[in-house]
């Protein structure tokens, strides 16, 4: 046996005998691991025990162990690593800069099986044989999803959206290179003036990063609500209130959809609505809300801001069969005012791609786009449009035309 696995047996001994939880009681803990480290050392002097040759090496990879993810930890400290996946136990992926690669961390089938239970253990969620996929906060912000078999073929599927200090608001995204000046001056107006921001794009395109800083021109005496199916946002308004779904007991009750959160955050006195991500029924619910005259932003998975605004319109037919296009499709034009489309390069660079304004009209059953910002050669360049928000800009003591013109 090895000296790292006769300490690591020795210090799990001593913290069941001394009743010590590593993950409430991390300074006890690692007290204690260095402590057992210190011993082993004196009595490998003296004693027939295998050479400890790194100390501090072995005091990781068992602090990581206990109080930590196991094998996984030193990605969760990498400020590098976006995101790792784990497709078998002898596959974990991590992305950096938007570029994933396989690493060689080797995992067992029980230790797959002890990480799942540890990250899932602070957040209050579950999965099992009944409910075999999770979403999940872990505690440091990072999200967590994972699959079970039968679902998947062999082995559970892992995937941790690390969470990373984000841009908070539009002047941080410019000095990242993923925004223009003028974009970002039209931006931070529309959303100030009350303009009803959908924003789009591929996975990991940046969507949440873009709410976020959206977010950080809304005027601070407004109340938000913000409707997620975990948490996400972490806005700067001081009077926000964020609401996350909640799966279902063991028994089938107590489920909270996003649906059912949009509904209630229209009891809440809000001034402007956030929705994390409109998949399915629910985007009939927010457009109603924002039809009422209530601010709003949310987010969508699609190609360009022209595939956004369709299947903004399709997603709502799926509430119900009294749902119907002659409906849905003026709602929208009605309801939305701004698309911001965003894409990620091969390089894994994350840029606005392009801006439209909604005016209002449709043509047949297409909703009409002005093209404020568009991107045909790469960069974030001035179109033709010049969008309906010009009273809007103008009672707040923005004017619309000086800032596009200086764009």
């Amino acid at each position: 046996m090895e000296a790292t696995e006769v300490i690591t047996s020795e210090v799990h001994k001593r913290i069941r005998d001394l009743d010590v939880d590593p993950r409430a009681d991390i300074q006890r803990s690692r007290e204690l691991i260095r402590t057992v480290i210190a011993e082993y050392d004196e009595r490998s002097l003296v004693a027939d025990l295998p050479l400890l040759e790194d100390k501090e090496a072995t005091f990781r990879h068992i602090d990581n162990q206990l109080s930590g993810f196991g094998a996984l930890q030193d990605y969760f400290e990498d400020p590098h690593v976006e995101e790792i996946w784990i497709n078998s136990p002898s596959e974990v992926f991590i992305a950096i800069d938007g570029i994933h690669q396989l690493t060689t961390t080797k995992l067992s089938s029980g230790e797959l099986d002890d990480l799942i239970e540890r990250m899932l253990r602070t957040s209050g969620r579950r999965v099992d044989l009944s409910q075999p996929f999770v979403d999940a906060i872990l505690p440091d912000g990072s999200r967590l999803h994972v699959v079970l078999p039968d679902i998947t073929r062999t082995h559970p599927a892992v995937n941790i959206r690390k969470f990373i200090a984000r841009p908070r608001n539009l002047g941080n995204l410019v000095a990242t290179g993923s925004l223009t000046p003028p974009a970002a001056e039209f931006l931070d107006a529309a959303v100030a003036c009350g303009a009803n921001i959908l924003v789009s794009g591929a996975t990991q395109a940046g969507k949440t990063t873009m709410l976020n800083a959206l977010a950080g021109s809304i005027p601070a005496r407004e109340r938000t609500i913000s409707c997620e199916e975990v948490f996400e946002l972490n806005l700067p308004s001081r009077d926000w209130v964020p609401m996350q779904c909640r799966q279902p007991s063991l028994e089938g009750t107590g489920e909270v959809t996003l649906r059912a959160l949009v509904k209630e955050a229209l009891r809440m006195r809000p001034t402007r609505i956030i929705v994390g991500e409109v998949r399915e029924a629910e985007s009939l619910d927010m457009l109603i809300a924002l039809n009422s005259g209530l601010a709003g932003m949310s987010t969508l998975h699609a190609n360009s801001a022209r595939a956004a605004i369709t299947k903004i319109c399709t997603l709502p037919l799926l509430a119900g069969a009294n749902i119907s296009s002659a409906f849905v499709v003026p709602t929208v034009a009605v309801s939305l005012d701004v698309v911001v489309h965003l894409r990620r390069d091969p390089s894994g660079v994350r840029r606005v791609d392009e801006i439209c304004a909604v005016p209002g009209g449709v043509e047949g059953d297409v909703v009409e786009l002005d093209t404020i910002f568009h991107s045909p050669r790469g960069t974030l360049i001035r179109g033709q449009g010049f969008g309906h928000l010009g009273e809007r800009f103008a009672a707040i003591g923005r004017d619309l035309h000086a800032v596009l013109e200086a764009a």
